[in-house]
């Protein structure tokens, strides 16, 4: 894709529980999903017992596939730019091909059948490229199979697929609408437990596993409600054990019919869910882990970046660095990236440049961590403009919380939006991401927001005046030594009223000149 240029790509994913259509833009550095149309409609029902696609099934599948086309056909949308996949229960089917045969012909949409290499290995790219991934295991359970991938050095080492999806075991052993019994849990954990044997390397893994997939999306959206933490996404959401025991256990007492009343779940998804979360349990069993991370992220993600991110040495589908990545593209797409954008490429020098000054004075700690979440607000600071000038602080924290920033865990994106929003007033406060706070992230705040603040500050006439700042320490004072190539009052004035908010930070009176 060449800078510049906008590019879109509908990918469409033909699940076995829902047909999903999503349209990816990409443009002058950055992409995002600008439009999305989803049908449950549940084609891979009943293929467990029989083998083949069922006449409701097929005429739901087929009438969601001629809305996408004429979706695609309204928005413009050329053959070389749809890429319809499908799945599980479409690869599976004895009569896939007479069912695709007649649904190419009714829609006109060419449809890819993935081999379960292929649905694995764009699973994978989803989670390398929206996670911190490097070694460990990816889950990715759709509604007709169950994916995992053992990457190592972000690598695909080995991979694997069983037909265990939330769909087929509830099926076989969740049938009836009526509370499920300890036995039929007991007989499902099992029968995942010996399939699973055929895949040694699940216990060797180490000691990471990260979740993709709508029955993953779920279930951290239901133990983020059951333990009241603030919403923004579940991207980076951490799915420990022992929430999702209490979910199973929550869900077992219902009816398939009621569990869509269990905050977080969706109706649609509700007589499912109960067979996902088991699976999901006897792998985290199986592997040994106590938690697992979910991404947003999946599989049309990583049929996009496949192509987005090809290059022509035939390298990997890689961001080199995941977490840089998320925040320069949020940047780009409000026209804040730091290549166009000489006004926070700036603020973000200046603060970095106290942050390390600060902390080889022994000021602070130093933290490399705190140095990259401060790095990241400098750079997402003012991408509320888009919005309004007027509480654009405000606005830009609403972004960061809700673009969910993959590669950051949900306290880090909570601590960058939480120093944006105070990086023109006020005294910082975590607010309502307390609860998913670690101890000494209200000080780390304090910093962040102190030195951002006083980096605008030094910025405020936005024309780079002030080159540098320089620290040094006199008798309990911070004093910053400004280099200029003119008067520096404008940025000497705004620096110097945040005496309140760095003694609080730091601990030390601070002295602009």
């Amino acid at each position: 894709m060449n800078p510049g240029d906008e590019q879109q790509l509908a990918v469409v994913d033909l699940g076995s529980n829902s047909f999903r259509l999503v349209v990816f833009t990409a443009r002058d550095g950055w992409w995002k999903r600008t439009d999305e149309i989803y049908e449950a409609v549940r084609i891979g029902e009943g293929i467990a017992a029989t083998g083949r696609l069922g006449e409701a099934g097929m005429a739901r599948a087929q009438a969601a596939m001629e809305v996408f086309a004429h979706f695609c056909r309204a928005g413009g949308l050329g053959p070389d730019q749809v890429d319809a996949v499908a799945t599980s229960a479409i690869r599976d089917a004895t009569n896939a091909r007479e069912f695709l045969d007649r649904a190419e012909a009714a829609s006109g949409l060419k449809v890819r059948v993935l081999s379960k290499e292929q649905e694995a290995r764009y699973g994978y790219l989803a989670a390398v490229n929206s996670t911190t991934l490097s070694d460990g295991v990816m889950l990715d359970i759709g509604g007709g199979s169950m994916q995992l991938v053992h990457v190592e050095r972000r690598l695909a080492r080995e991979l694997d697929s069983w037909p265990l999806g939330a769909v087929r075991v509830t099926e076989r052993f969740l049938a009836d609408d009526k509370p499920a019994k300890p036995k039929q849990l007991r007989e499902l954990r099992a029968f995942v437990a010996g399939a699973l044997e055929r895949a040694p390397w699940i216990a060797r893994s180490g000691s990471r596993i990260v979740g993709i997939g709508g029955t993953m999306r779920n279930l951290a959206a239901a133990a983020q409600r059951e333990a009241e933490i603030a919403e923004f996404g579940v991207q980076g959401f951490v799915l420990t054990r022992d929430a999702l025991d209490a979910l199973v256990e929550e869900l077992a007492a219902l009816p398939p019919s009621e569990r869509g009343t269990v905050a977080g779940i969706k109706p649609g998804r509700a007589d499912i869910i109960l067979g996902g979360a088991l699976v999901v349990q006897a792998v985290l069993e199986e592997g040994g882990f106590d938690a697992v991370d979910v991404t947003e992220a999946g599989l049309r993600e990583g049929v996009f970046l496949e192509r987005y991110l090809a290059r022509d040495s035939g390298g990997e589908a890689f961001f080199d660095d995941v977490r840089r990545a998320s925040v320069v593209n949020l940047a780009a797409q409000y026209g804040m990236s730091p290549d166009h954008n000489p006004h926070v490429a700036h603020v973000a020098r200046l603060a970095l440049g106290l942050f390390d000054e600060l902390a080889a004075a022994g000021v602070h700690p130093g933290d490399s961590n705190e140095r990259e979440l401060l790095w990241a607000a400098a750079l997402l600071h003012d991408i509320g403009m888009t919005v309004d000038y007027d509480d654009h602080h405000k606005h830009s924290r609403y972004l960061i919380l809700n673009a969910g920033l993959p590669g950051f865990a949900q306290r880090e994106v909570a601590l960058i939006g939480q120093a944006v929003r105070y990086h023109r007033k006020g005294m910082p406060s975590l607010g309502p991401f307390q609860s998913i706070a670690e101890k000494g992230d209200d000080d780390r705040l304090d910093r962040m927001a102190a030195l951002l603040r006083v980096a605008e500050d030094l910025e405020r006439s936005r024309d780079q005046l002030v080159r540098e700042a320089h620290v040094s320490l006199d008798d309990g004072r911070v004093r910053l030594a400004l280099v200029s190539d003119s008067d520096a009052r404008v940025a000497i004035w705004a620096a110097g009223r945040e005496g309140d908010l760095f003694e609080r930070a730091f601990g030390r009176a601070l002295e602009v000149g």
